[in-house]
Formats: structure tokens, sequence, C-alpha cells
């Protein structure tokens, strides 16, 4: 299966902005809740929240927190599973630390099922409703995760992800494997199996060019034939 996104901007009406300002800021206050909560076990204990740990905080929050039960369920659960995403992706070296989320900062939230791409605008669950929306290419395949964002600047738009029929371009096998290590020292290292090769940092050449420079500079300077020169 391929998997395609497709951006369209939004144009919501004054009713829905106030919505949607609302959905922001009950997902970014559930990052943050479950952010810190997540940094506080890791302290403790040297392990993360899982997704299900975190998702099971939600009822007694909103039985205690009235306007966070306002919140369609599954953008907080979309919430809780990028939160916990982040986070493997942190610990295996491909992402940077989660950060706390500003109010000033791009806004966003994320639907993982039951929207609707229609003529000229796309459907969202729950009290948002229909959007109108500028659709300059078709969606192809089956709907994933839709994400709405606004930027800081009032800009709205929704990053359609699909899953398409096909495969994944073929990895090329053929020819060597080698393995490269960047360094100091050396600019690189290469080893295929056999041997390594070394190749130097391009600051010493630059460093040695810099030298014969100034040398031949002052080597032009001596009168041809005098006996500095010979020296």
């Amino acid at each position: 299966m391929l998997r395609k996104v497709v951006k369209v901007r939004l144009y919501p009406t004054p009713n829905q902005e106030v919505l949607l300002a609302q959905s922001f800021g009950y997902s970014r206050w559930w990052w943050n809740y479950a952010l810190s909560k997540t940094i506080e076990t890791y302290r403790e204990t040297g392990f993360t929240l899982s997704q299900s740990a975190l998702n099971v905080l939600l009822p007694g929050l909103k039985k205690e927190l009235e306007w966070l039960g306002e919140c369609y369920s599954q953008i907080l659960q979309a919430t809780t599973l990028n939160l916990t995403t982040a986070y493997k992706n942190f610990f295996a070296f491909r992402a940077r630390k989660s950060r706390f989320k500003l109010k000033n900062g791009k806004q966003s939230i994320q639907y993982p099922q039951n929207v609707k791409v229609l003529d000229g605008a796309v459907k969202l669950p729950g009290n948002i409703g229909t959007v109108v929306a500028k659709i300059h290419r078709p969606i192809e395949g089956k709907i994933k995760t839709v994400t709405v964002s606004k930027t800081p600047s009032g800009k709205y738009s929704a990053s359609i992800l699909s899953k398409i029929d096909g495969e994944n371009p073929a990895t090329l096998t053929e020819g060597k494997v080698i393995g490269v290590d960047l360094g100091l020292t050396h600019f690189a290292m290469t080893y295929d199996g056999k041997k390594v090769s070394k190749y130097d940092n391009l600051r010493h050449l630059a460093k040695h060019e810099k030298n014969l420079k100034r040398k031949q500079q002052k080597l032009a300077k001596k009168q041809k034939g005098s006996n500095s020169k010979r020296k």
C-alpha cells in the first residue's frame, strides 16, 4: 500500500473558527498535561507512559474538567498517539525531544477517522461540520487521517493522508554496500567489508593551500638570482 498526502486550504465560517480554536485548545492542553505526566513518570521510574496508560486518565479528567468533555474524543486520542509516537522516535534517535505546545504557535488537531471529502468541502466529525475547502486534486484511496492546522497568520488547512493500492518502490540492492563514517581528523572513512579507505578532511587541504600560497607570494617578492631566492 502507498501513502499519499494532499494538503487543501480550508475556509471556516466565523462560528467554525471559534469551534476550531476550542478544539486546538483542548488538544494543546491534553498534549501538555500528558507530556508533563510522561516526563514525571520517566524521572521517577525510568519508564514512559504508554498510549493506553495515558488514555485511561481521560475519563477522570473529563469529570473533573467539564470543558474537556466538550472535545471530540478521537481528537484527544489522536493527540495521545502522536505524543507516544514522538517519544518512541526520540528514544530511537529519529526525532528531537517533545516540547510543550504554545498558544501562539502553529495549532493542529488530528482526526483518525470519519472525515469525508465532498465537492469543494471537507466534512469533519463532531460539532464543526462541513468546512468549505479548495481541493486542487482528487483524493485517492482510503482516508486514514486528516490533520487540520492553523498558522500564526490565521490560515487554515487540512492535510489528508490516504492509502492507495500499489507497492512502494523497490530498494536497489545491486552493487556494493559501503559504510561511511564522517569525522574530524578524516573527512570520511569507508568500509566495504574488506578494507578501510581514508579521505582527508577538506579543512586540512585548505590549510595547506593557504600555507603554499603564502610561501609562493614570499618567493615572488625576492629578486631573481638573489642569494635569498637560492636558499
